[in-house]
């Protein structure tokens, strides 16, 4: 499928890169990312890179240790995630 679309649920859906990660902490499952873009609490994400290609919805985000609702770009964001992501994988909002 590439990058710029994914298929979810027999849906084709468009993709934009809004961050890369930076670091993975493993013991809490949480990958900090640089945004490109803004990303919001409840967006859906799709994470990749070389062994990693997971999709989850943004459930909770922290910016400098405070929870925030939305991270901007230039922001380095915290979110939990369901599957181990690595330094350097792209970082993409799945849009409709």
């Amino acid at each position: 499928m590439g990058k710029g679309a994914t298929l979810i649920g027999g849906e084709t859906m468009s993709e934009q890169k809004v961050g890369v990660v930076t670091h993975y902490f493993g013991h809490i499952n949480v990958a900090a990312i640089m945004l490109e873009d803004e990303l919001d609490v409840g967006d859906q994400i799709h994470i990749v890179g070389h062994t990693s290609d997971f999709t989850e919805t943004v459930e909770s985000m922290q910016l400098e240790h405070e929870k925030v609702e939305v991270g901007k770009k230039g922001d380095e964001i915290a979110i939990r995630v369901v599957e181990h992501a690595r330094e350097h994988d792209e970082v993409f909002k799945v849009t409709a």
